[in-house]
């Protein structure tokens, strides 16, 4: 039984936004009001521990009981993306390391791309995640099947079978899906398991093997860039699709103000889309790998992008376009990463550095609100894919995050217990981080 007091609690879910007790019993939210008497406290217990084997053994409860004055309390957040690297790619992530970076990070809830070795488009495999999820008894590990057999974009997986088995979505991530006519039927038989379809918008044709953002900075230093369009135009093509056709589109990891002035259209005719947007298209722009020219934890893909882009992106999550936060961690072998910029992979690792990151950047100068945040990384997740958390409500699962505002960090290599190490904060000092983390009413994590 778990009493936290004074907690500022957030919960969009339930408009809450205030000074609050809450009670932990069970794997359970027992109870939230602004304050509880030991009286009330031990009344809610007996009662919920009536009948129940603890409630035999003892007549008084086992409080351990938290003062979280000056602490943030909200439900425990959800990233519907995440590489996890297993099967197949052990040396950069497994299960096992990435569920406890995840709740190092504040994430009682992941989604596992499917490109792994071999990909996620067989039964065993999505069922290998699961248990292997379940044994590492940290994170909830949910895995997005393949959306096509082993993401080569020739033919669709068995979606109901998969589905069964477990995947809580499809996706070819990793990879456009370069057929109009394989995301058309991707998105109409993905109806028939009423679970969404994770596009990776890119034109491979208009990408052509860039390294980065193609504008000026790309120009100026000489690398091959990316456009702009090799995503948004994919993004229309979908949206048409989806218009067309129905199907639950979630665009991933979107990057171009482009990209949001047709989400922005399409949501405002009634498209059935959503989509996310990664923390470093929030912060960083293409400058930054100019004042870092050798620096490969700046190569991301979708590549960082222009001002205008990050202005636009920030604008989208604020008014709903872009409805979620999602860190698309993507683990690298050091190895790997200190190649040439031009010849490294892509890719953040972001899930214990994510949340701060937010906090630091966007939250601290007020250009997002922690409500907002909480919404887009919890509540909005749980709602499209349909998953339990993202709220605080009593009679809830107990997927909860006690968070310090003020707490400083220095994020150092030997210290982040994900096995890729490539991220662009190493060696900085970040504010605001998850002291305690709960899953299923399960303390999973205590900072020091």
């Amino acid at each position: 039984m778990w009493w936290i007091k004074n907690a500022q609690v957030i919960d969009p879910a339930q408009n809450i936004s205030g000074i609050r007790d809450m009670l932990i019993y069970n794997g359970k939210i027992l109870g939230l009001k602004e304050s509880y008497t030991t009286e009330e406290a031990e009344q809610l217990l007996n009662s919920a521990a009536q009948g129940s084997a603890e409630g035999d053994k003892t007549s008084k409860p086992n409080w351990q009981e938290i003062d979280a004055k000056g602490m943030l309390l909200f439900p425990g957040l959800i990233d519907v993306h995440t590489h996890l690297r297993e099967p197949g790619r052990e040396d950069k992530e497994d299960i096992r390391s990435g569920s406890e970076a995840a709740v190092r990070g504040g994430f009682t809830t992941i989604l596992a791309m499917p490109n792994t070795t071999p990909v996620l488009d067989q039964r065993a495999l999505i069922e290998f995640v699961v248990n292997q999820g379940k044994k590492a008894g940290l994170a909830r590990i949910h895995p997005i099947a393949a959306m096509t057999k082993g993401q080569q974009g020739k033919e669709l997986v068995e979606m109901v079978e998969l589905t069964s088995a477990g995947a809580a979505a499809f996706s070819d991530d990793g990879k456009g899906v370069q057929s109009a006519e394989m995301m058309r039927l991707s998105l109409e038989y993905a109806k028939l398991t009423e679970r969404p379809v994770v596009s990776h918008c890119e034109d491979e044709s208009l990408a052509h093997k860039g390294a980065m953002h193609r504008g000026l900075v790309s120009t100026r230093m000489g690398l091959p860039g990316i456009p702009s369009s090799s995503e948004s135009v994919m993004v229309a093509r979908d949206i048409l699709l989806a218009e067309e056709g129905g199907g639950k589109l979630h665009l991933a990891h979107i990057s171009a103000k482009e990209s949001v002035d047709l989400i922005r259209a399409a949501k405002s005719r009634g498209v059935d889309v959503t989509a996310e947007v990664n923390p470093h298209h929030l912060i960083f722009t293409d400058e930054a790998i100019a004042a870092h020219p050798y620096d490969t934890s700046y190569k991301v893909n979708p590549p960082l992008r222009s001002e205008a882009d990050r202005a636009e992106l920030l604008e989208g999550l604020l008014d709903g376009t872009i409805d979620m936060l999602a860190t698309d961690h993507a683990p690298h072998t050091w190895e790997e990463k200190t190649r040439p910029f031009d010849e490294a992979p892509f890719g953040i690792s972001g899930l214990e550095t994510a949340l701060a990151a937010i906090w630091q950047y966007l939250i601290i100068p007020g250009k997002l609100t922690p409500e907002a945040m909480v919404k887009a990384w919890s509540l909005k997740p749980a709602q499209r894919f349909n998953l339990p958390g993202g709220s605080l409500e009593p009679g809830s699962a107990a997927d909860v995050v006690l968070f310090d505002p003020n707490h400083v960090e220095k994020i150092e290599a030997d210290r982040l217990v994900t096995k890729g190490k490539n991220t662009p904060f190493l060696g900085q000092e970040l504010q605001g981080f998850p002291m305690m983390v709960w899953v299923d009413g399960r303390l999973v994590f205590q900072r020091g």
